[in-house]
């Protein structure tokens, strides 16, 4: 088993691999930090290499807090059934984790967002954090795997425009094969049959 399938494995089940104390004492101290925050190292490195991270120049890693918590509203007071009443089971249009890369992209204007992946939570914020690529760095210029992000201003905005991993899952365009017929170009295309 190699190193990477063995951290992975920790983070699988953090409750079960992290001390409670440890991981408490983590969130308290990223609490304290600022909302966005540099971080020399990914905190998952196998998360991060999935994700498309490499250490070498041109390439940063931004943790980032965003607030946790469903979209329940507040009870209306008029005439009508209570299961019309519209409380519970209302699906937010973004996840929050696009939240805090459009966020971070927001934050940091000349770096494009490649990815993000989820590093903890407590009961009131979720942090994520974002691998931002420069694409006017040399080194990702000449890069054949990252090249493609510096070409032209097609991949300006990735994070806005849903092109990250986390974009495409809210988007829809995650699921291939049988039933996903209706899925492209996007959810509103072909009769508003893509959800």
């Amino acid at each position: 088993m190699g190193v990477m399938k063995h951290i992975n494995s920790a983070w699988k089940q953090p409750k079960k691999n992290m001390s409670s104390d440890h991981r408490r004492d983590r969130m308290a101290s990223w609490r304290r930090e600022p909302v966005f925050q540099r971080v020399d190292r990914p905190t998952r490195l196998d998360a991060a290499r999935r994700m498309g991270y490499r250490s070498k120049q041109g390439i940063t890693v931004v943790r980032t807090r965003v607030r946790r918590g469903g979209l329940r509203k507040g009870k209306i007071h008029m005439k009508r059934k209570p299961s019309k009443a519209g409380i519970k089971k209302i699906t937010m249009a973004k996840s929050i984790q696009r939240m805090a890369e459009e966020r971070t992209s927001k934050r940091y204007p000349n770096l494009e967002v490649l990815n993000s992946y989820w590093v903890g939570e407590d009961g009131k914020n979720k942090f994520f954090e974002v691998i931002m690529v420069d694409p006017h760095h040399p080194a990702i210029k000449s890069d054949k795997q990252l090249g493609w992000i510096a070409d032209g201003n097609s991949h300006r905005g990735r994070a806005e425009r849903g092109m990250t991993s986390a974009g495409k899952r809210g988007r829809g365009l995650h699921n291939k094969g049988k039933g996903a017929e209706k899925l492209r170009p996007s959810l509103k295309a072909n009769k508003n049959l893509g959800k």
